[in-house]
């Protein structure tokens, strides 16, 4: 993956100057120009241009001190692989993914909303929990702690997820409206934008404007950069996009960056291209910026790290909810479904197996991938998830294998996957420092980087927790048998 030092973001660019010449000379026929200025998150230079009849065009990162391009990267890495994962789970065909995902989250928003009328005691329990307990207590200990502690952003990030996805799951929303204007005739039909097209335009202010296919050159986008400060500030822009470059009707589309709030703010300027000149700014509406304060709350992507950390926690705390909830499931009818000869506690555990432990190695193993497939091998990204998605399939296998062999509540799927993931975890920390030289002493002290540095201290801390939670299921798994755990 390309990586550059965050200094980067504190360059001063001129696009004129330094950015122009190159679009000019790579893509002086593309029907538009995106230039995105280095910023935090990201701090390189990209440019992206294409044709009209173009659907995937060019994309290319360059340093913004030299201004040469970076090399290609071949990794999807983690923000092209797993965001589309965690929300439409790679299935884009007719949005089935998307509907999976839609109705886990119905489902999940029914039971945090169900679990708080049923936790009578949600306040006690919220600073109940006995460690050294015996085992079945304890958990349940757990699952309650993590379930009522975190239980507001459970909610939040279920309830925001749903509604950044509306036009997925309620397209009768704005089709029903905006479908009444369309024209009766053929002959209109043909020139005006879809019901969708015209909902993105006056909702969310992607507006086309017609092509005039007369030459004409392009005015200072510096000046135009310039004119949008004024109004948002020193360094707020972030997106410019040029509509039409040397088209008499071309313009000139800026957009603020959001780093400062919370809401994704969509406002954007737009300029003549040709003069320069300022030709309107649009707005969101109270209603679409309540909807962009929302979805900014889901993607986190402000600066601000205490924030972001405690959402980490969240997250990790939902992990071990659902984790020590599936224990609690397997155990509470483990007796009753022997007596009745039937599978479905059986079949849950080797389920959580999977859904738990083996994602977590089959992640581990993606990351490996990426440290061990070189840069330059153009199906890297090919073969990282063809590892992800084999070694999720085999977890699942020795899941089903190992609850399936003895009669024991809790399979030891459990427990040697979760030391598998401490080893993988170790594995990629002293990988990372192999094929890059970073290790923690220099990302925390030589030489600071706090996002490599975090990830390897959060994959140790990780292989620790692993490692601990693997033992003491060895423990109960070779001790006793675990048709007693309900006693304990």
């Amino acid at each position: 993956m390309n990586r550059l030092p965050a200094e980067r973001v504190q360059v001063d660019i001129s696009i004129d100057k330094q950015i122009r010449p190159i679009l000019d000379q790579q893509a002086s026929d593309a029907a538009a120009w995106t230039i995105l200025l280095p910023r935090e998150r990201i701090p390189f230079l990209t440019l992206a241009y294409g044709k009209e009849d173009d659907r995937k065009g060019q994309r290319i990162n360059y340093d913004p001190l030299t201004m040469e391009a970076l090399p290609p990267s071949y990794s999807d890495g983690a923000s092209n692989f797993f965001y589309p994962f965690h929300h439409n789970l790679t299935l884009r065909h007719n949005n089935i993914g998307a509907w999976i995902v839609g109705v886990a989250s119905m489902g999940m928003l029914c039971l945090l909303i169900s679990g708080v009328i049923i936790h009578r005691r949600i306040f006690s329990e919220f600073f109940t929990f006995r460690a050294k307990a015996k085992f079945g207590r304890s958990n349940l200990d757990l699952h309650n702690l993590t379930g009522v502690l975190p239980l507001p952003f459970y909610i939040l990030i279920t309830l925001s997820g749903l509604m950044i996805a509306f036009m997925i799951y309620f397209p009768d929303a704005y089709q029903g409206l905006y479908n009444d204007r369309q024209p009766q005739s053929s002959s209109q039909a043909a020139r005006v934008p879809t019901a969708e097209r015209q909902f993105l335009t006056e909702s969310l202010g992607r507006k086309r404007l017609p092509k005039a296919n007369i030459p004409a050159e392009i005015g200072s986008l510096d000046a135009m950069v310039k004119d949008a400060e004024k109004h948002w500030g020193n360094n707020s822009v972030y997106l410019v996009r040029v509509n039409y470059p040397y088209d008499a009707k071309g313009n000139v589309v800026l957009r603020r960056t959001n780093d400062e709030t919370i809401t994704k703010n969509i406002d954007n300027y737009r300029y003549d291209a040709p003069s320069a000149a300022f030709l309107e700014r649009y707005q969101s509406s109270v209603t679409v910026n309540v909807w962009n304060f929302i979805s900014g709350l889901h993607y986190i992507q402000f600066k601000h790290w205490t924030l972001r950390w405690l959402y980490f926690l969240g997250g990790i705390a939902g992990c071990i909810c659902i984790a020590t909830g599936l224990f609690f499931f397997v155990e509470k009818r483990w007796n009753k479904h022997q007596k009745q000869k039937i599978a479905g506690s059986r079949l849950v555990d080797a389920l959580a197996v999977t859904s738990v432990t083996g994602i977590l190695v089959a992640t581990a193993m993606m990351m490996l991938l990426n440290r061990l497939i070189p840069e330059t091998f153009e199906s890297k990204a090919q073969l990282e998830q063809y590892g992800f998605w084999g070694i999720w399939l085999l977890m699942a296998f020795h899941a089903f294998s190992r609850q399936f062999s003895r009669q024991e509540r809790i399979s030891a799927g459990w427990h040697q996957q979760l030391f598998l993931m401490a080893a993988l975890s170790f594995l990629c920390v002293l990988l990372n420092w192999i094929t890059t030289g970073d290790h923690l002493i220099k990302t925390f002290i030589w030489s600071p980087d706090m996002a490599v540095a975090g990830v390897d201290l959060v994959m140790i801390i990780m292989a620790l927790i692993a490692l601990k939670a693997g033992l003491m299921l060895r423990n109960k798994h070779d001790s006793r048998p675990l048709n007693k755990l309900s006693e304990a």
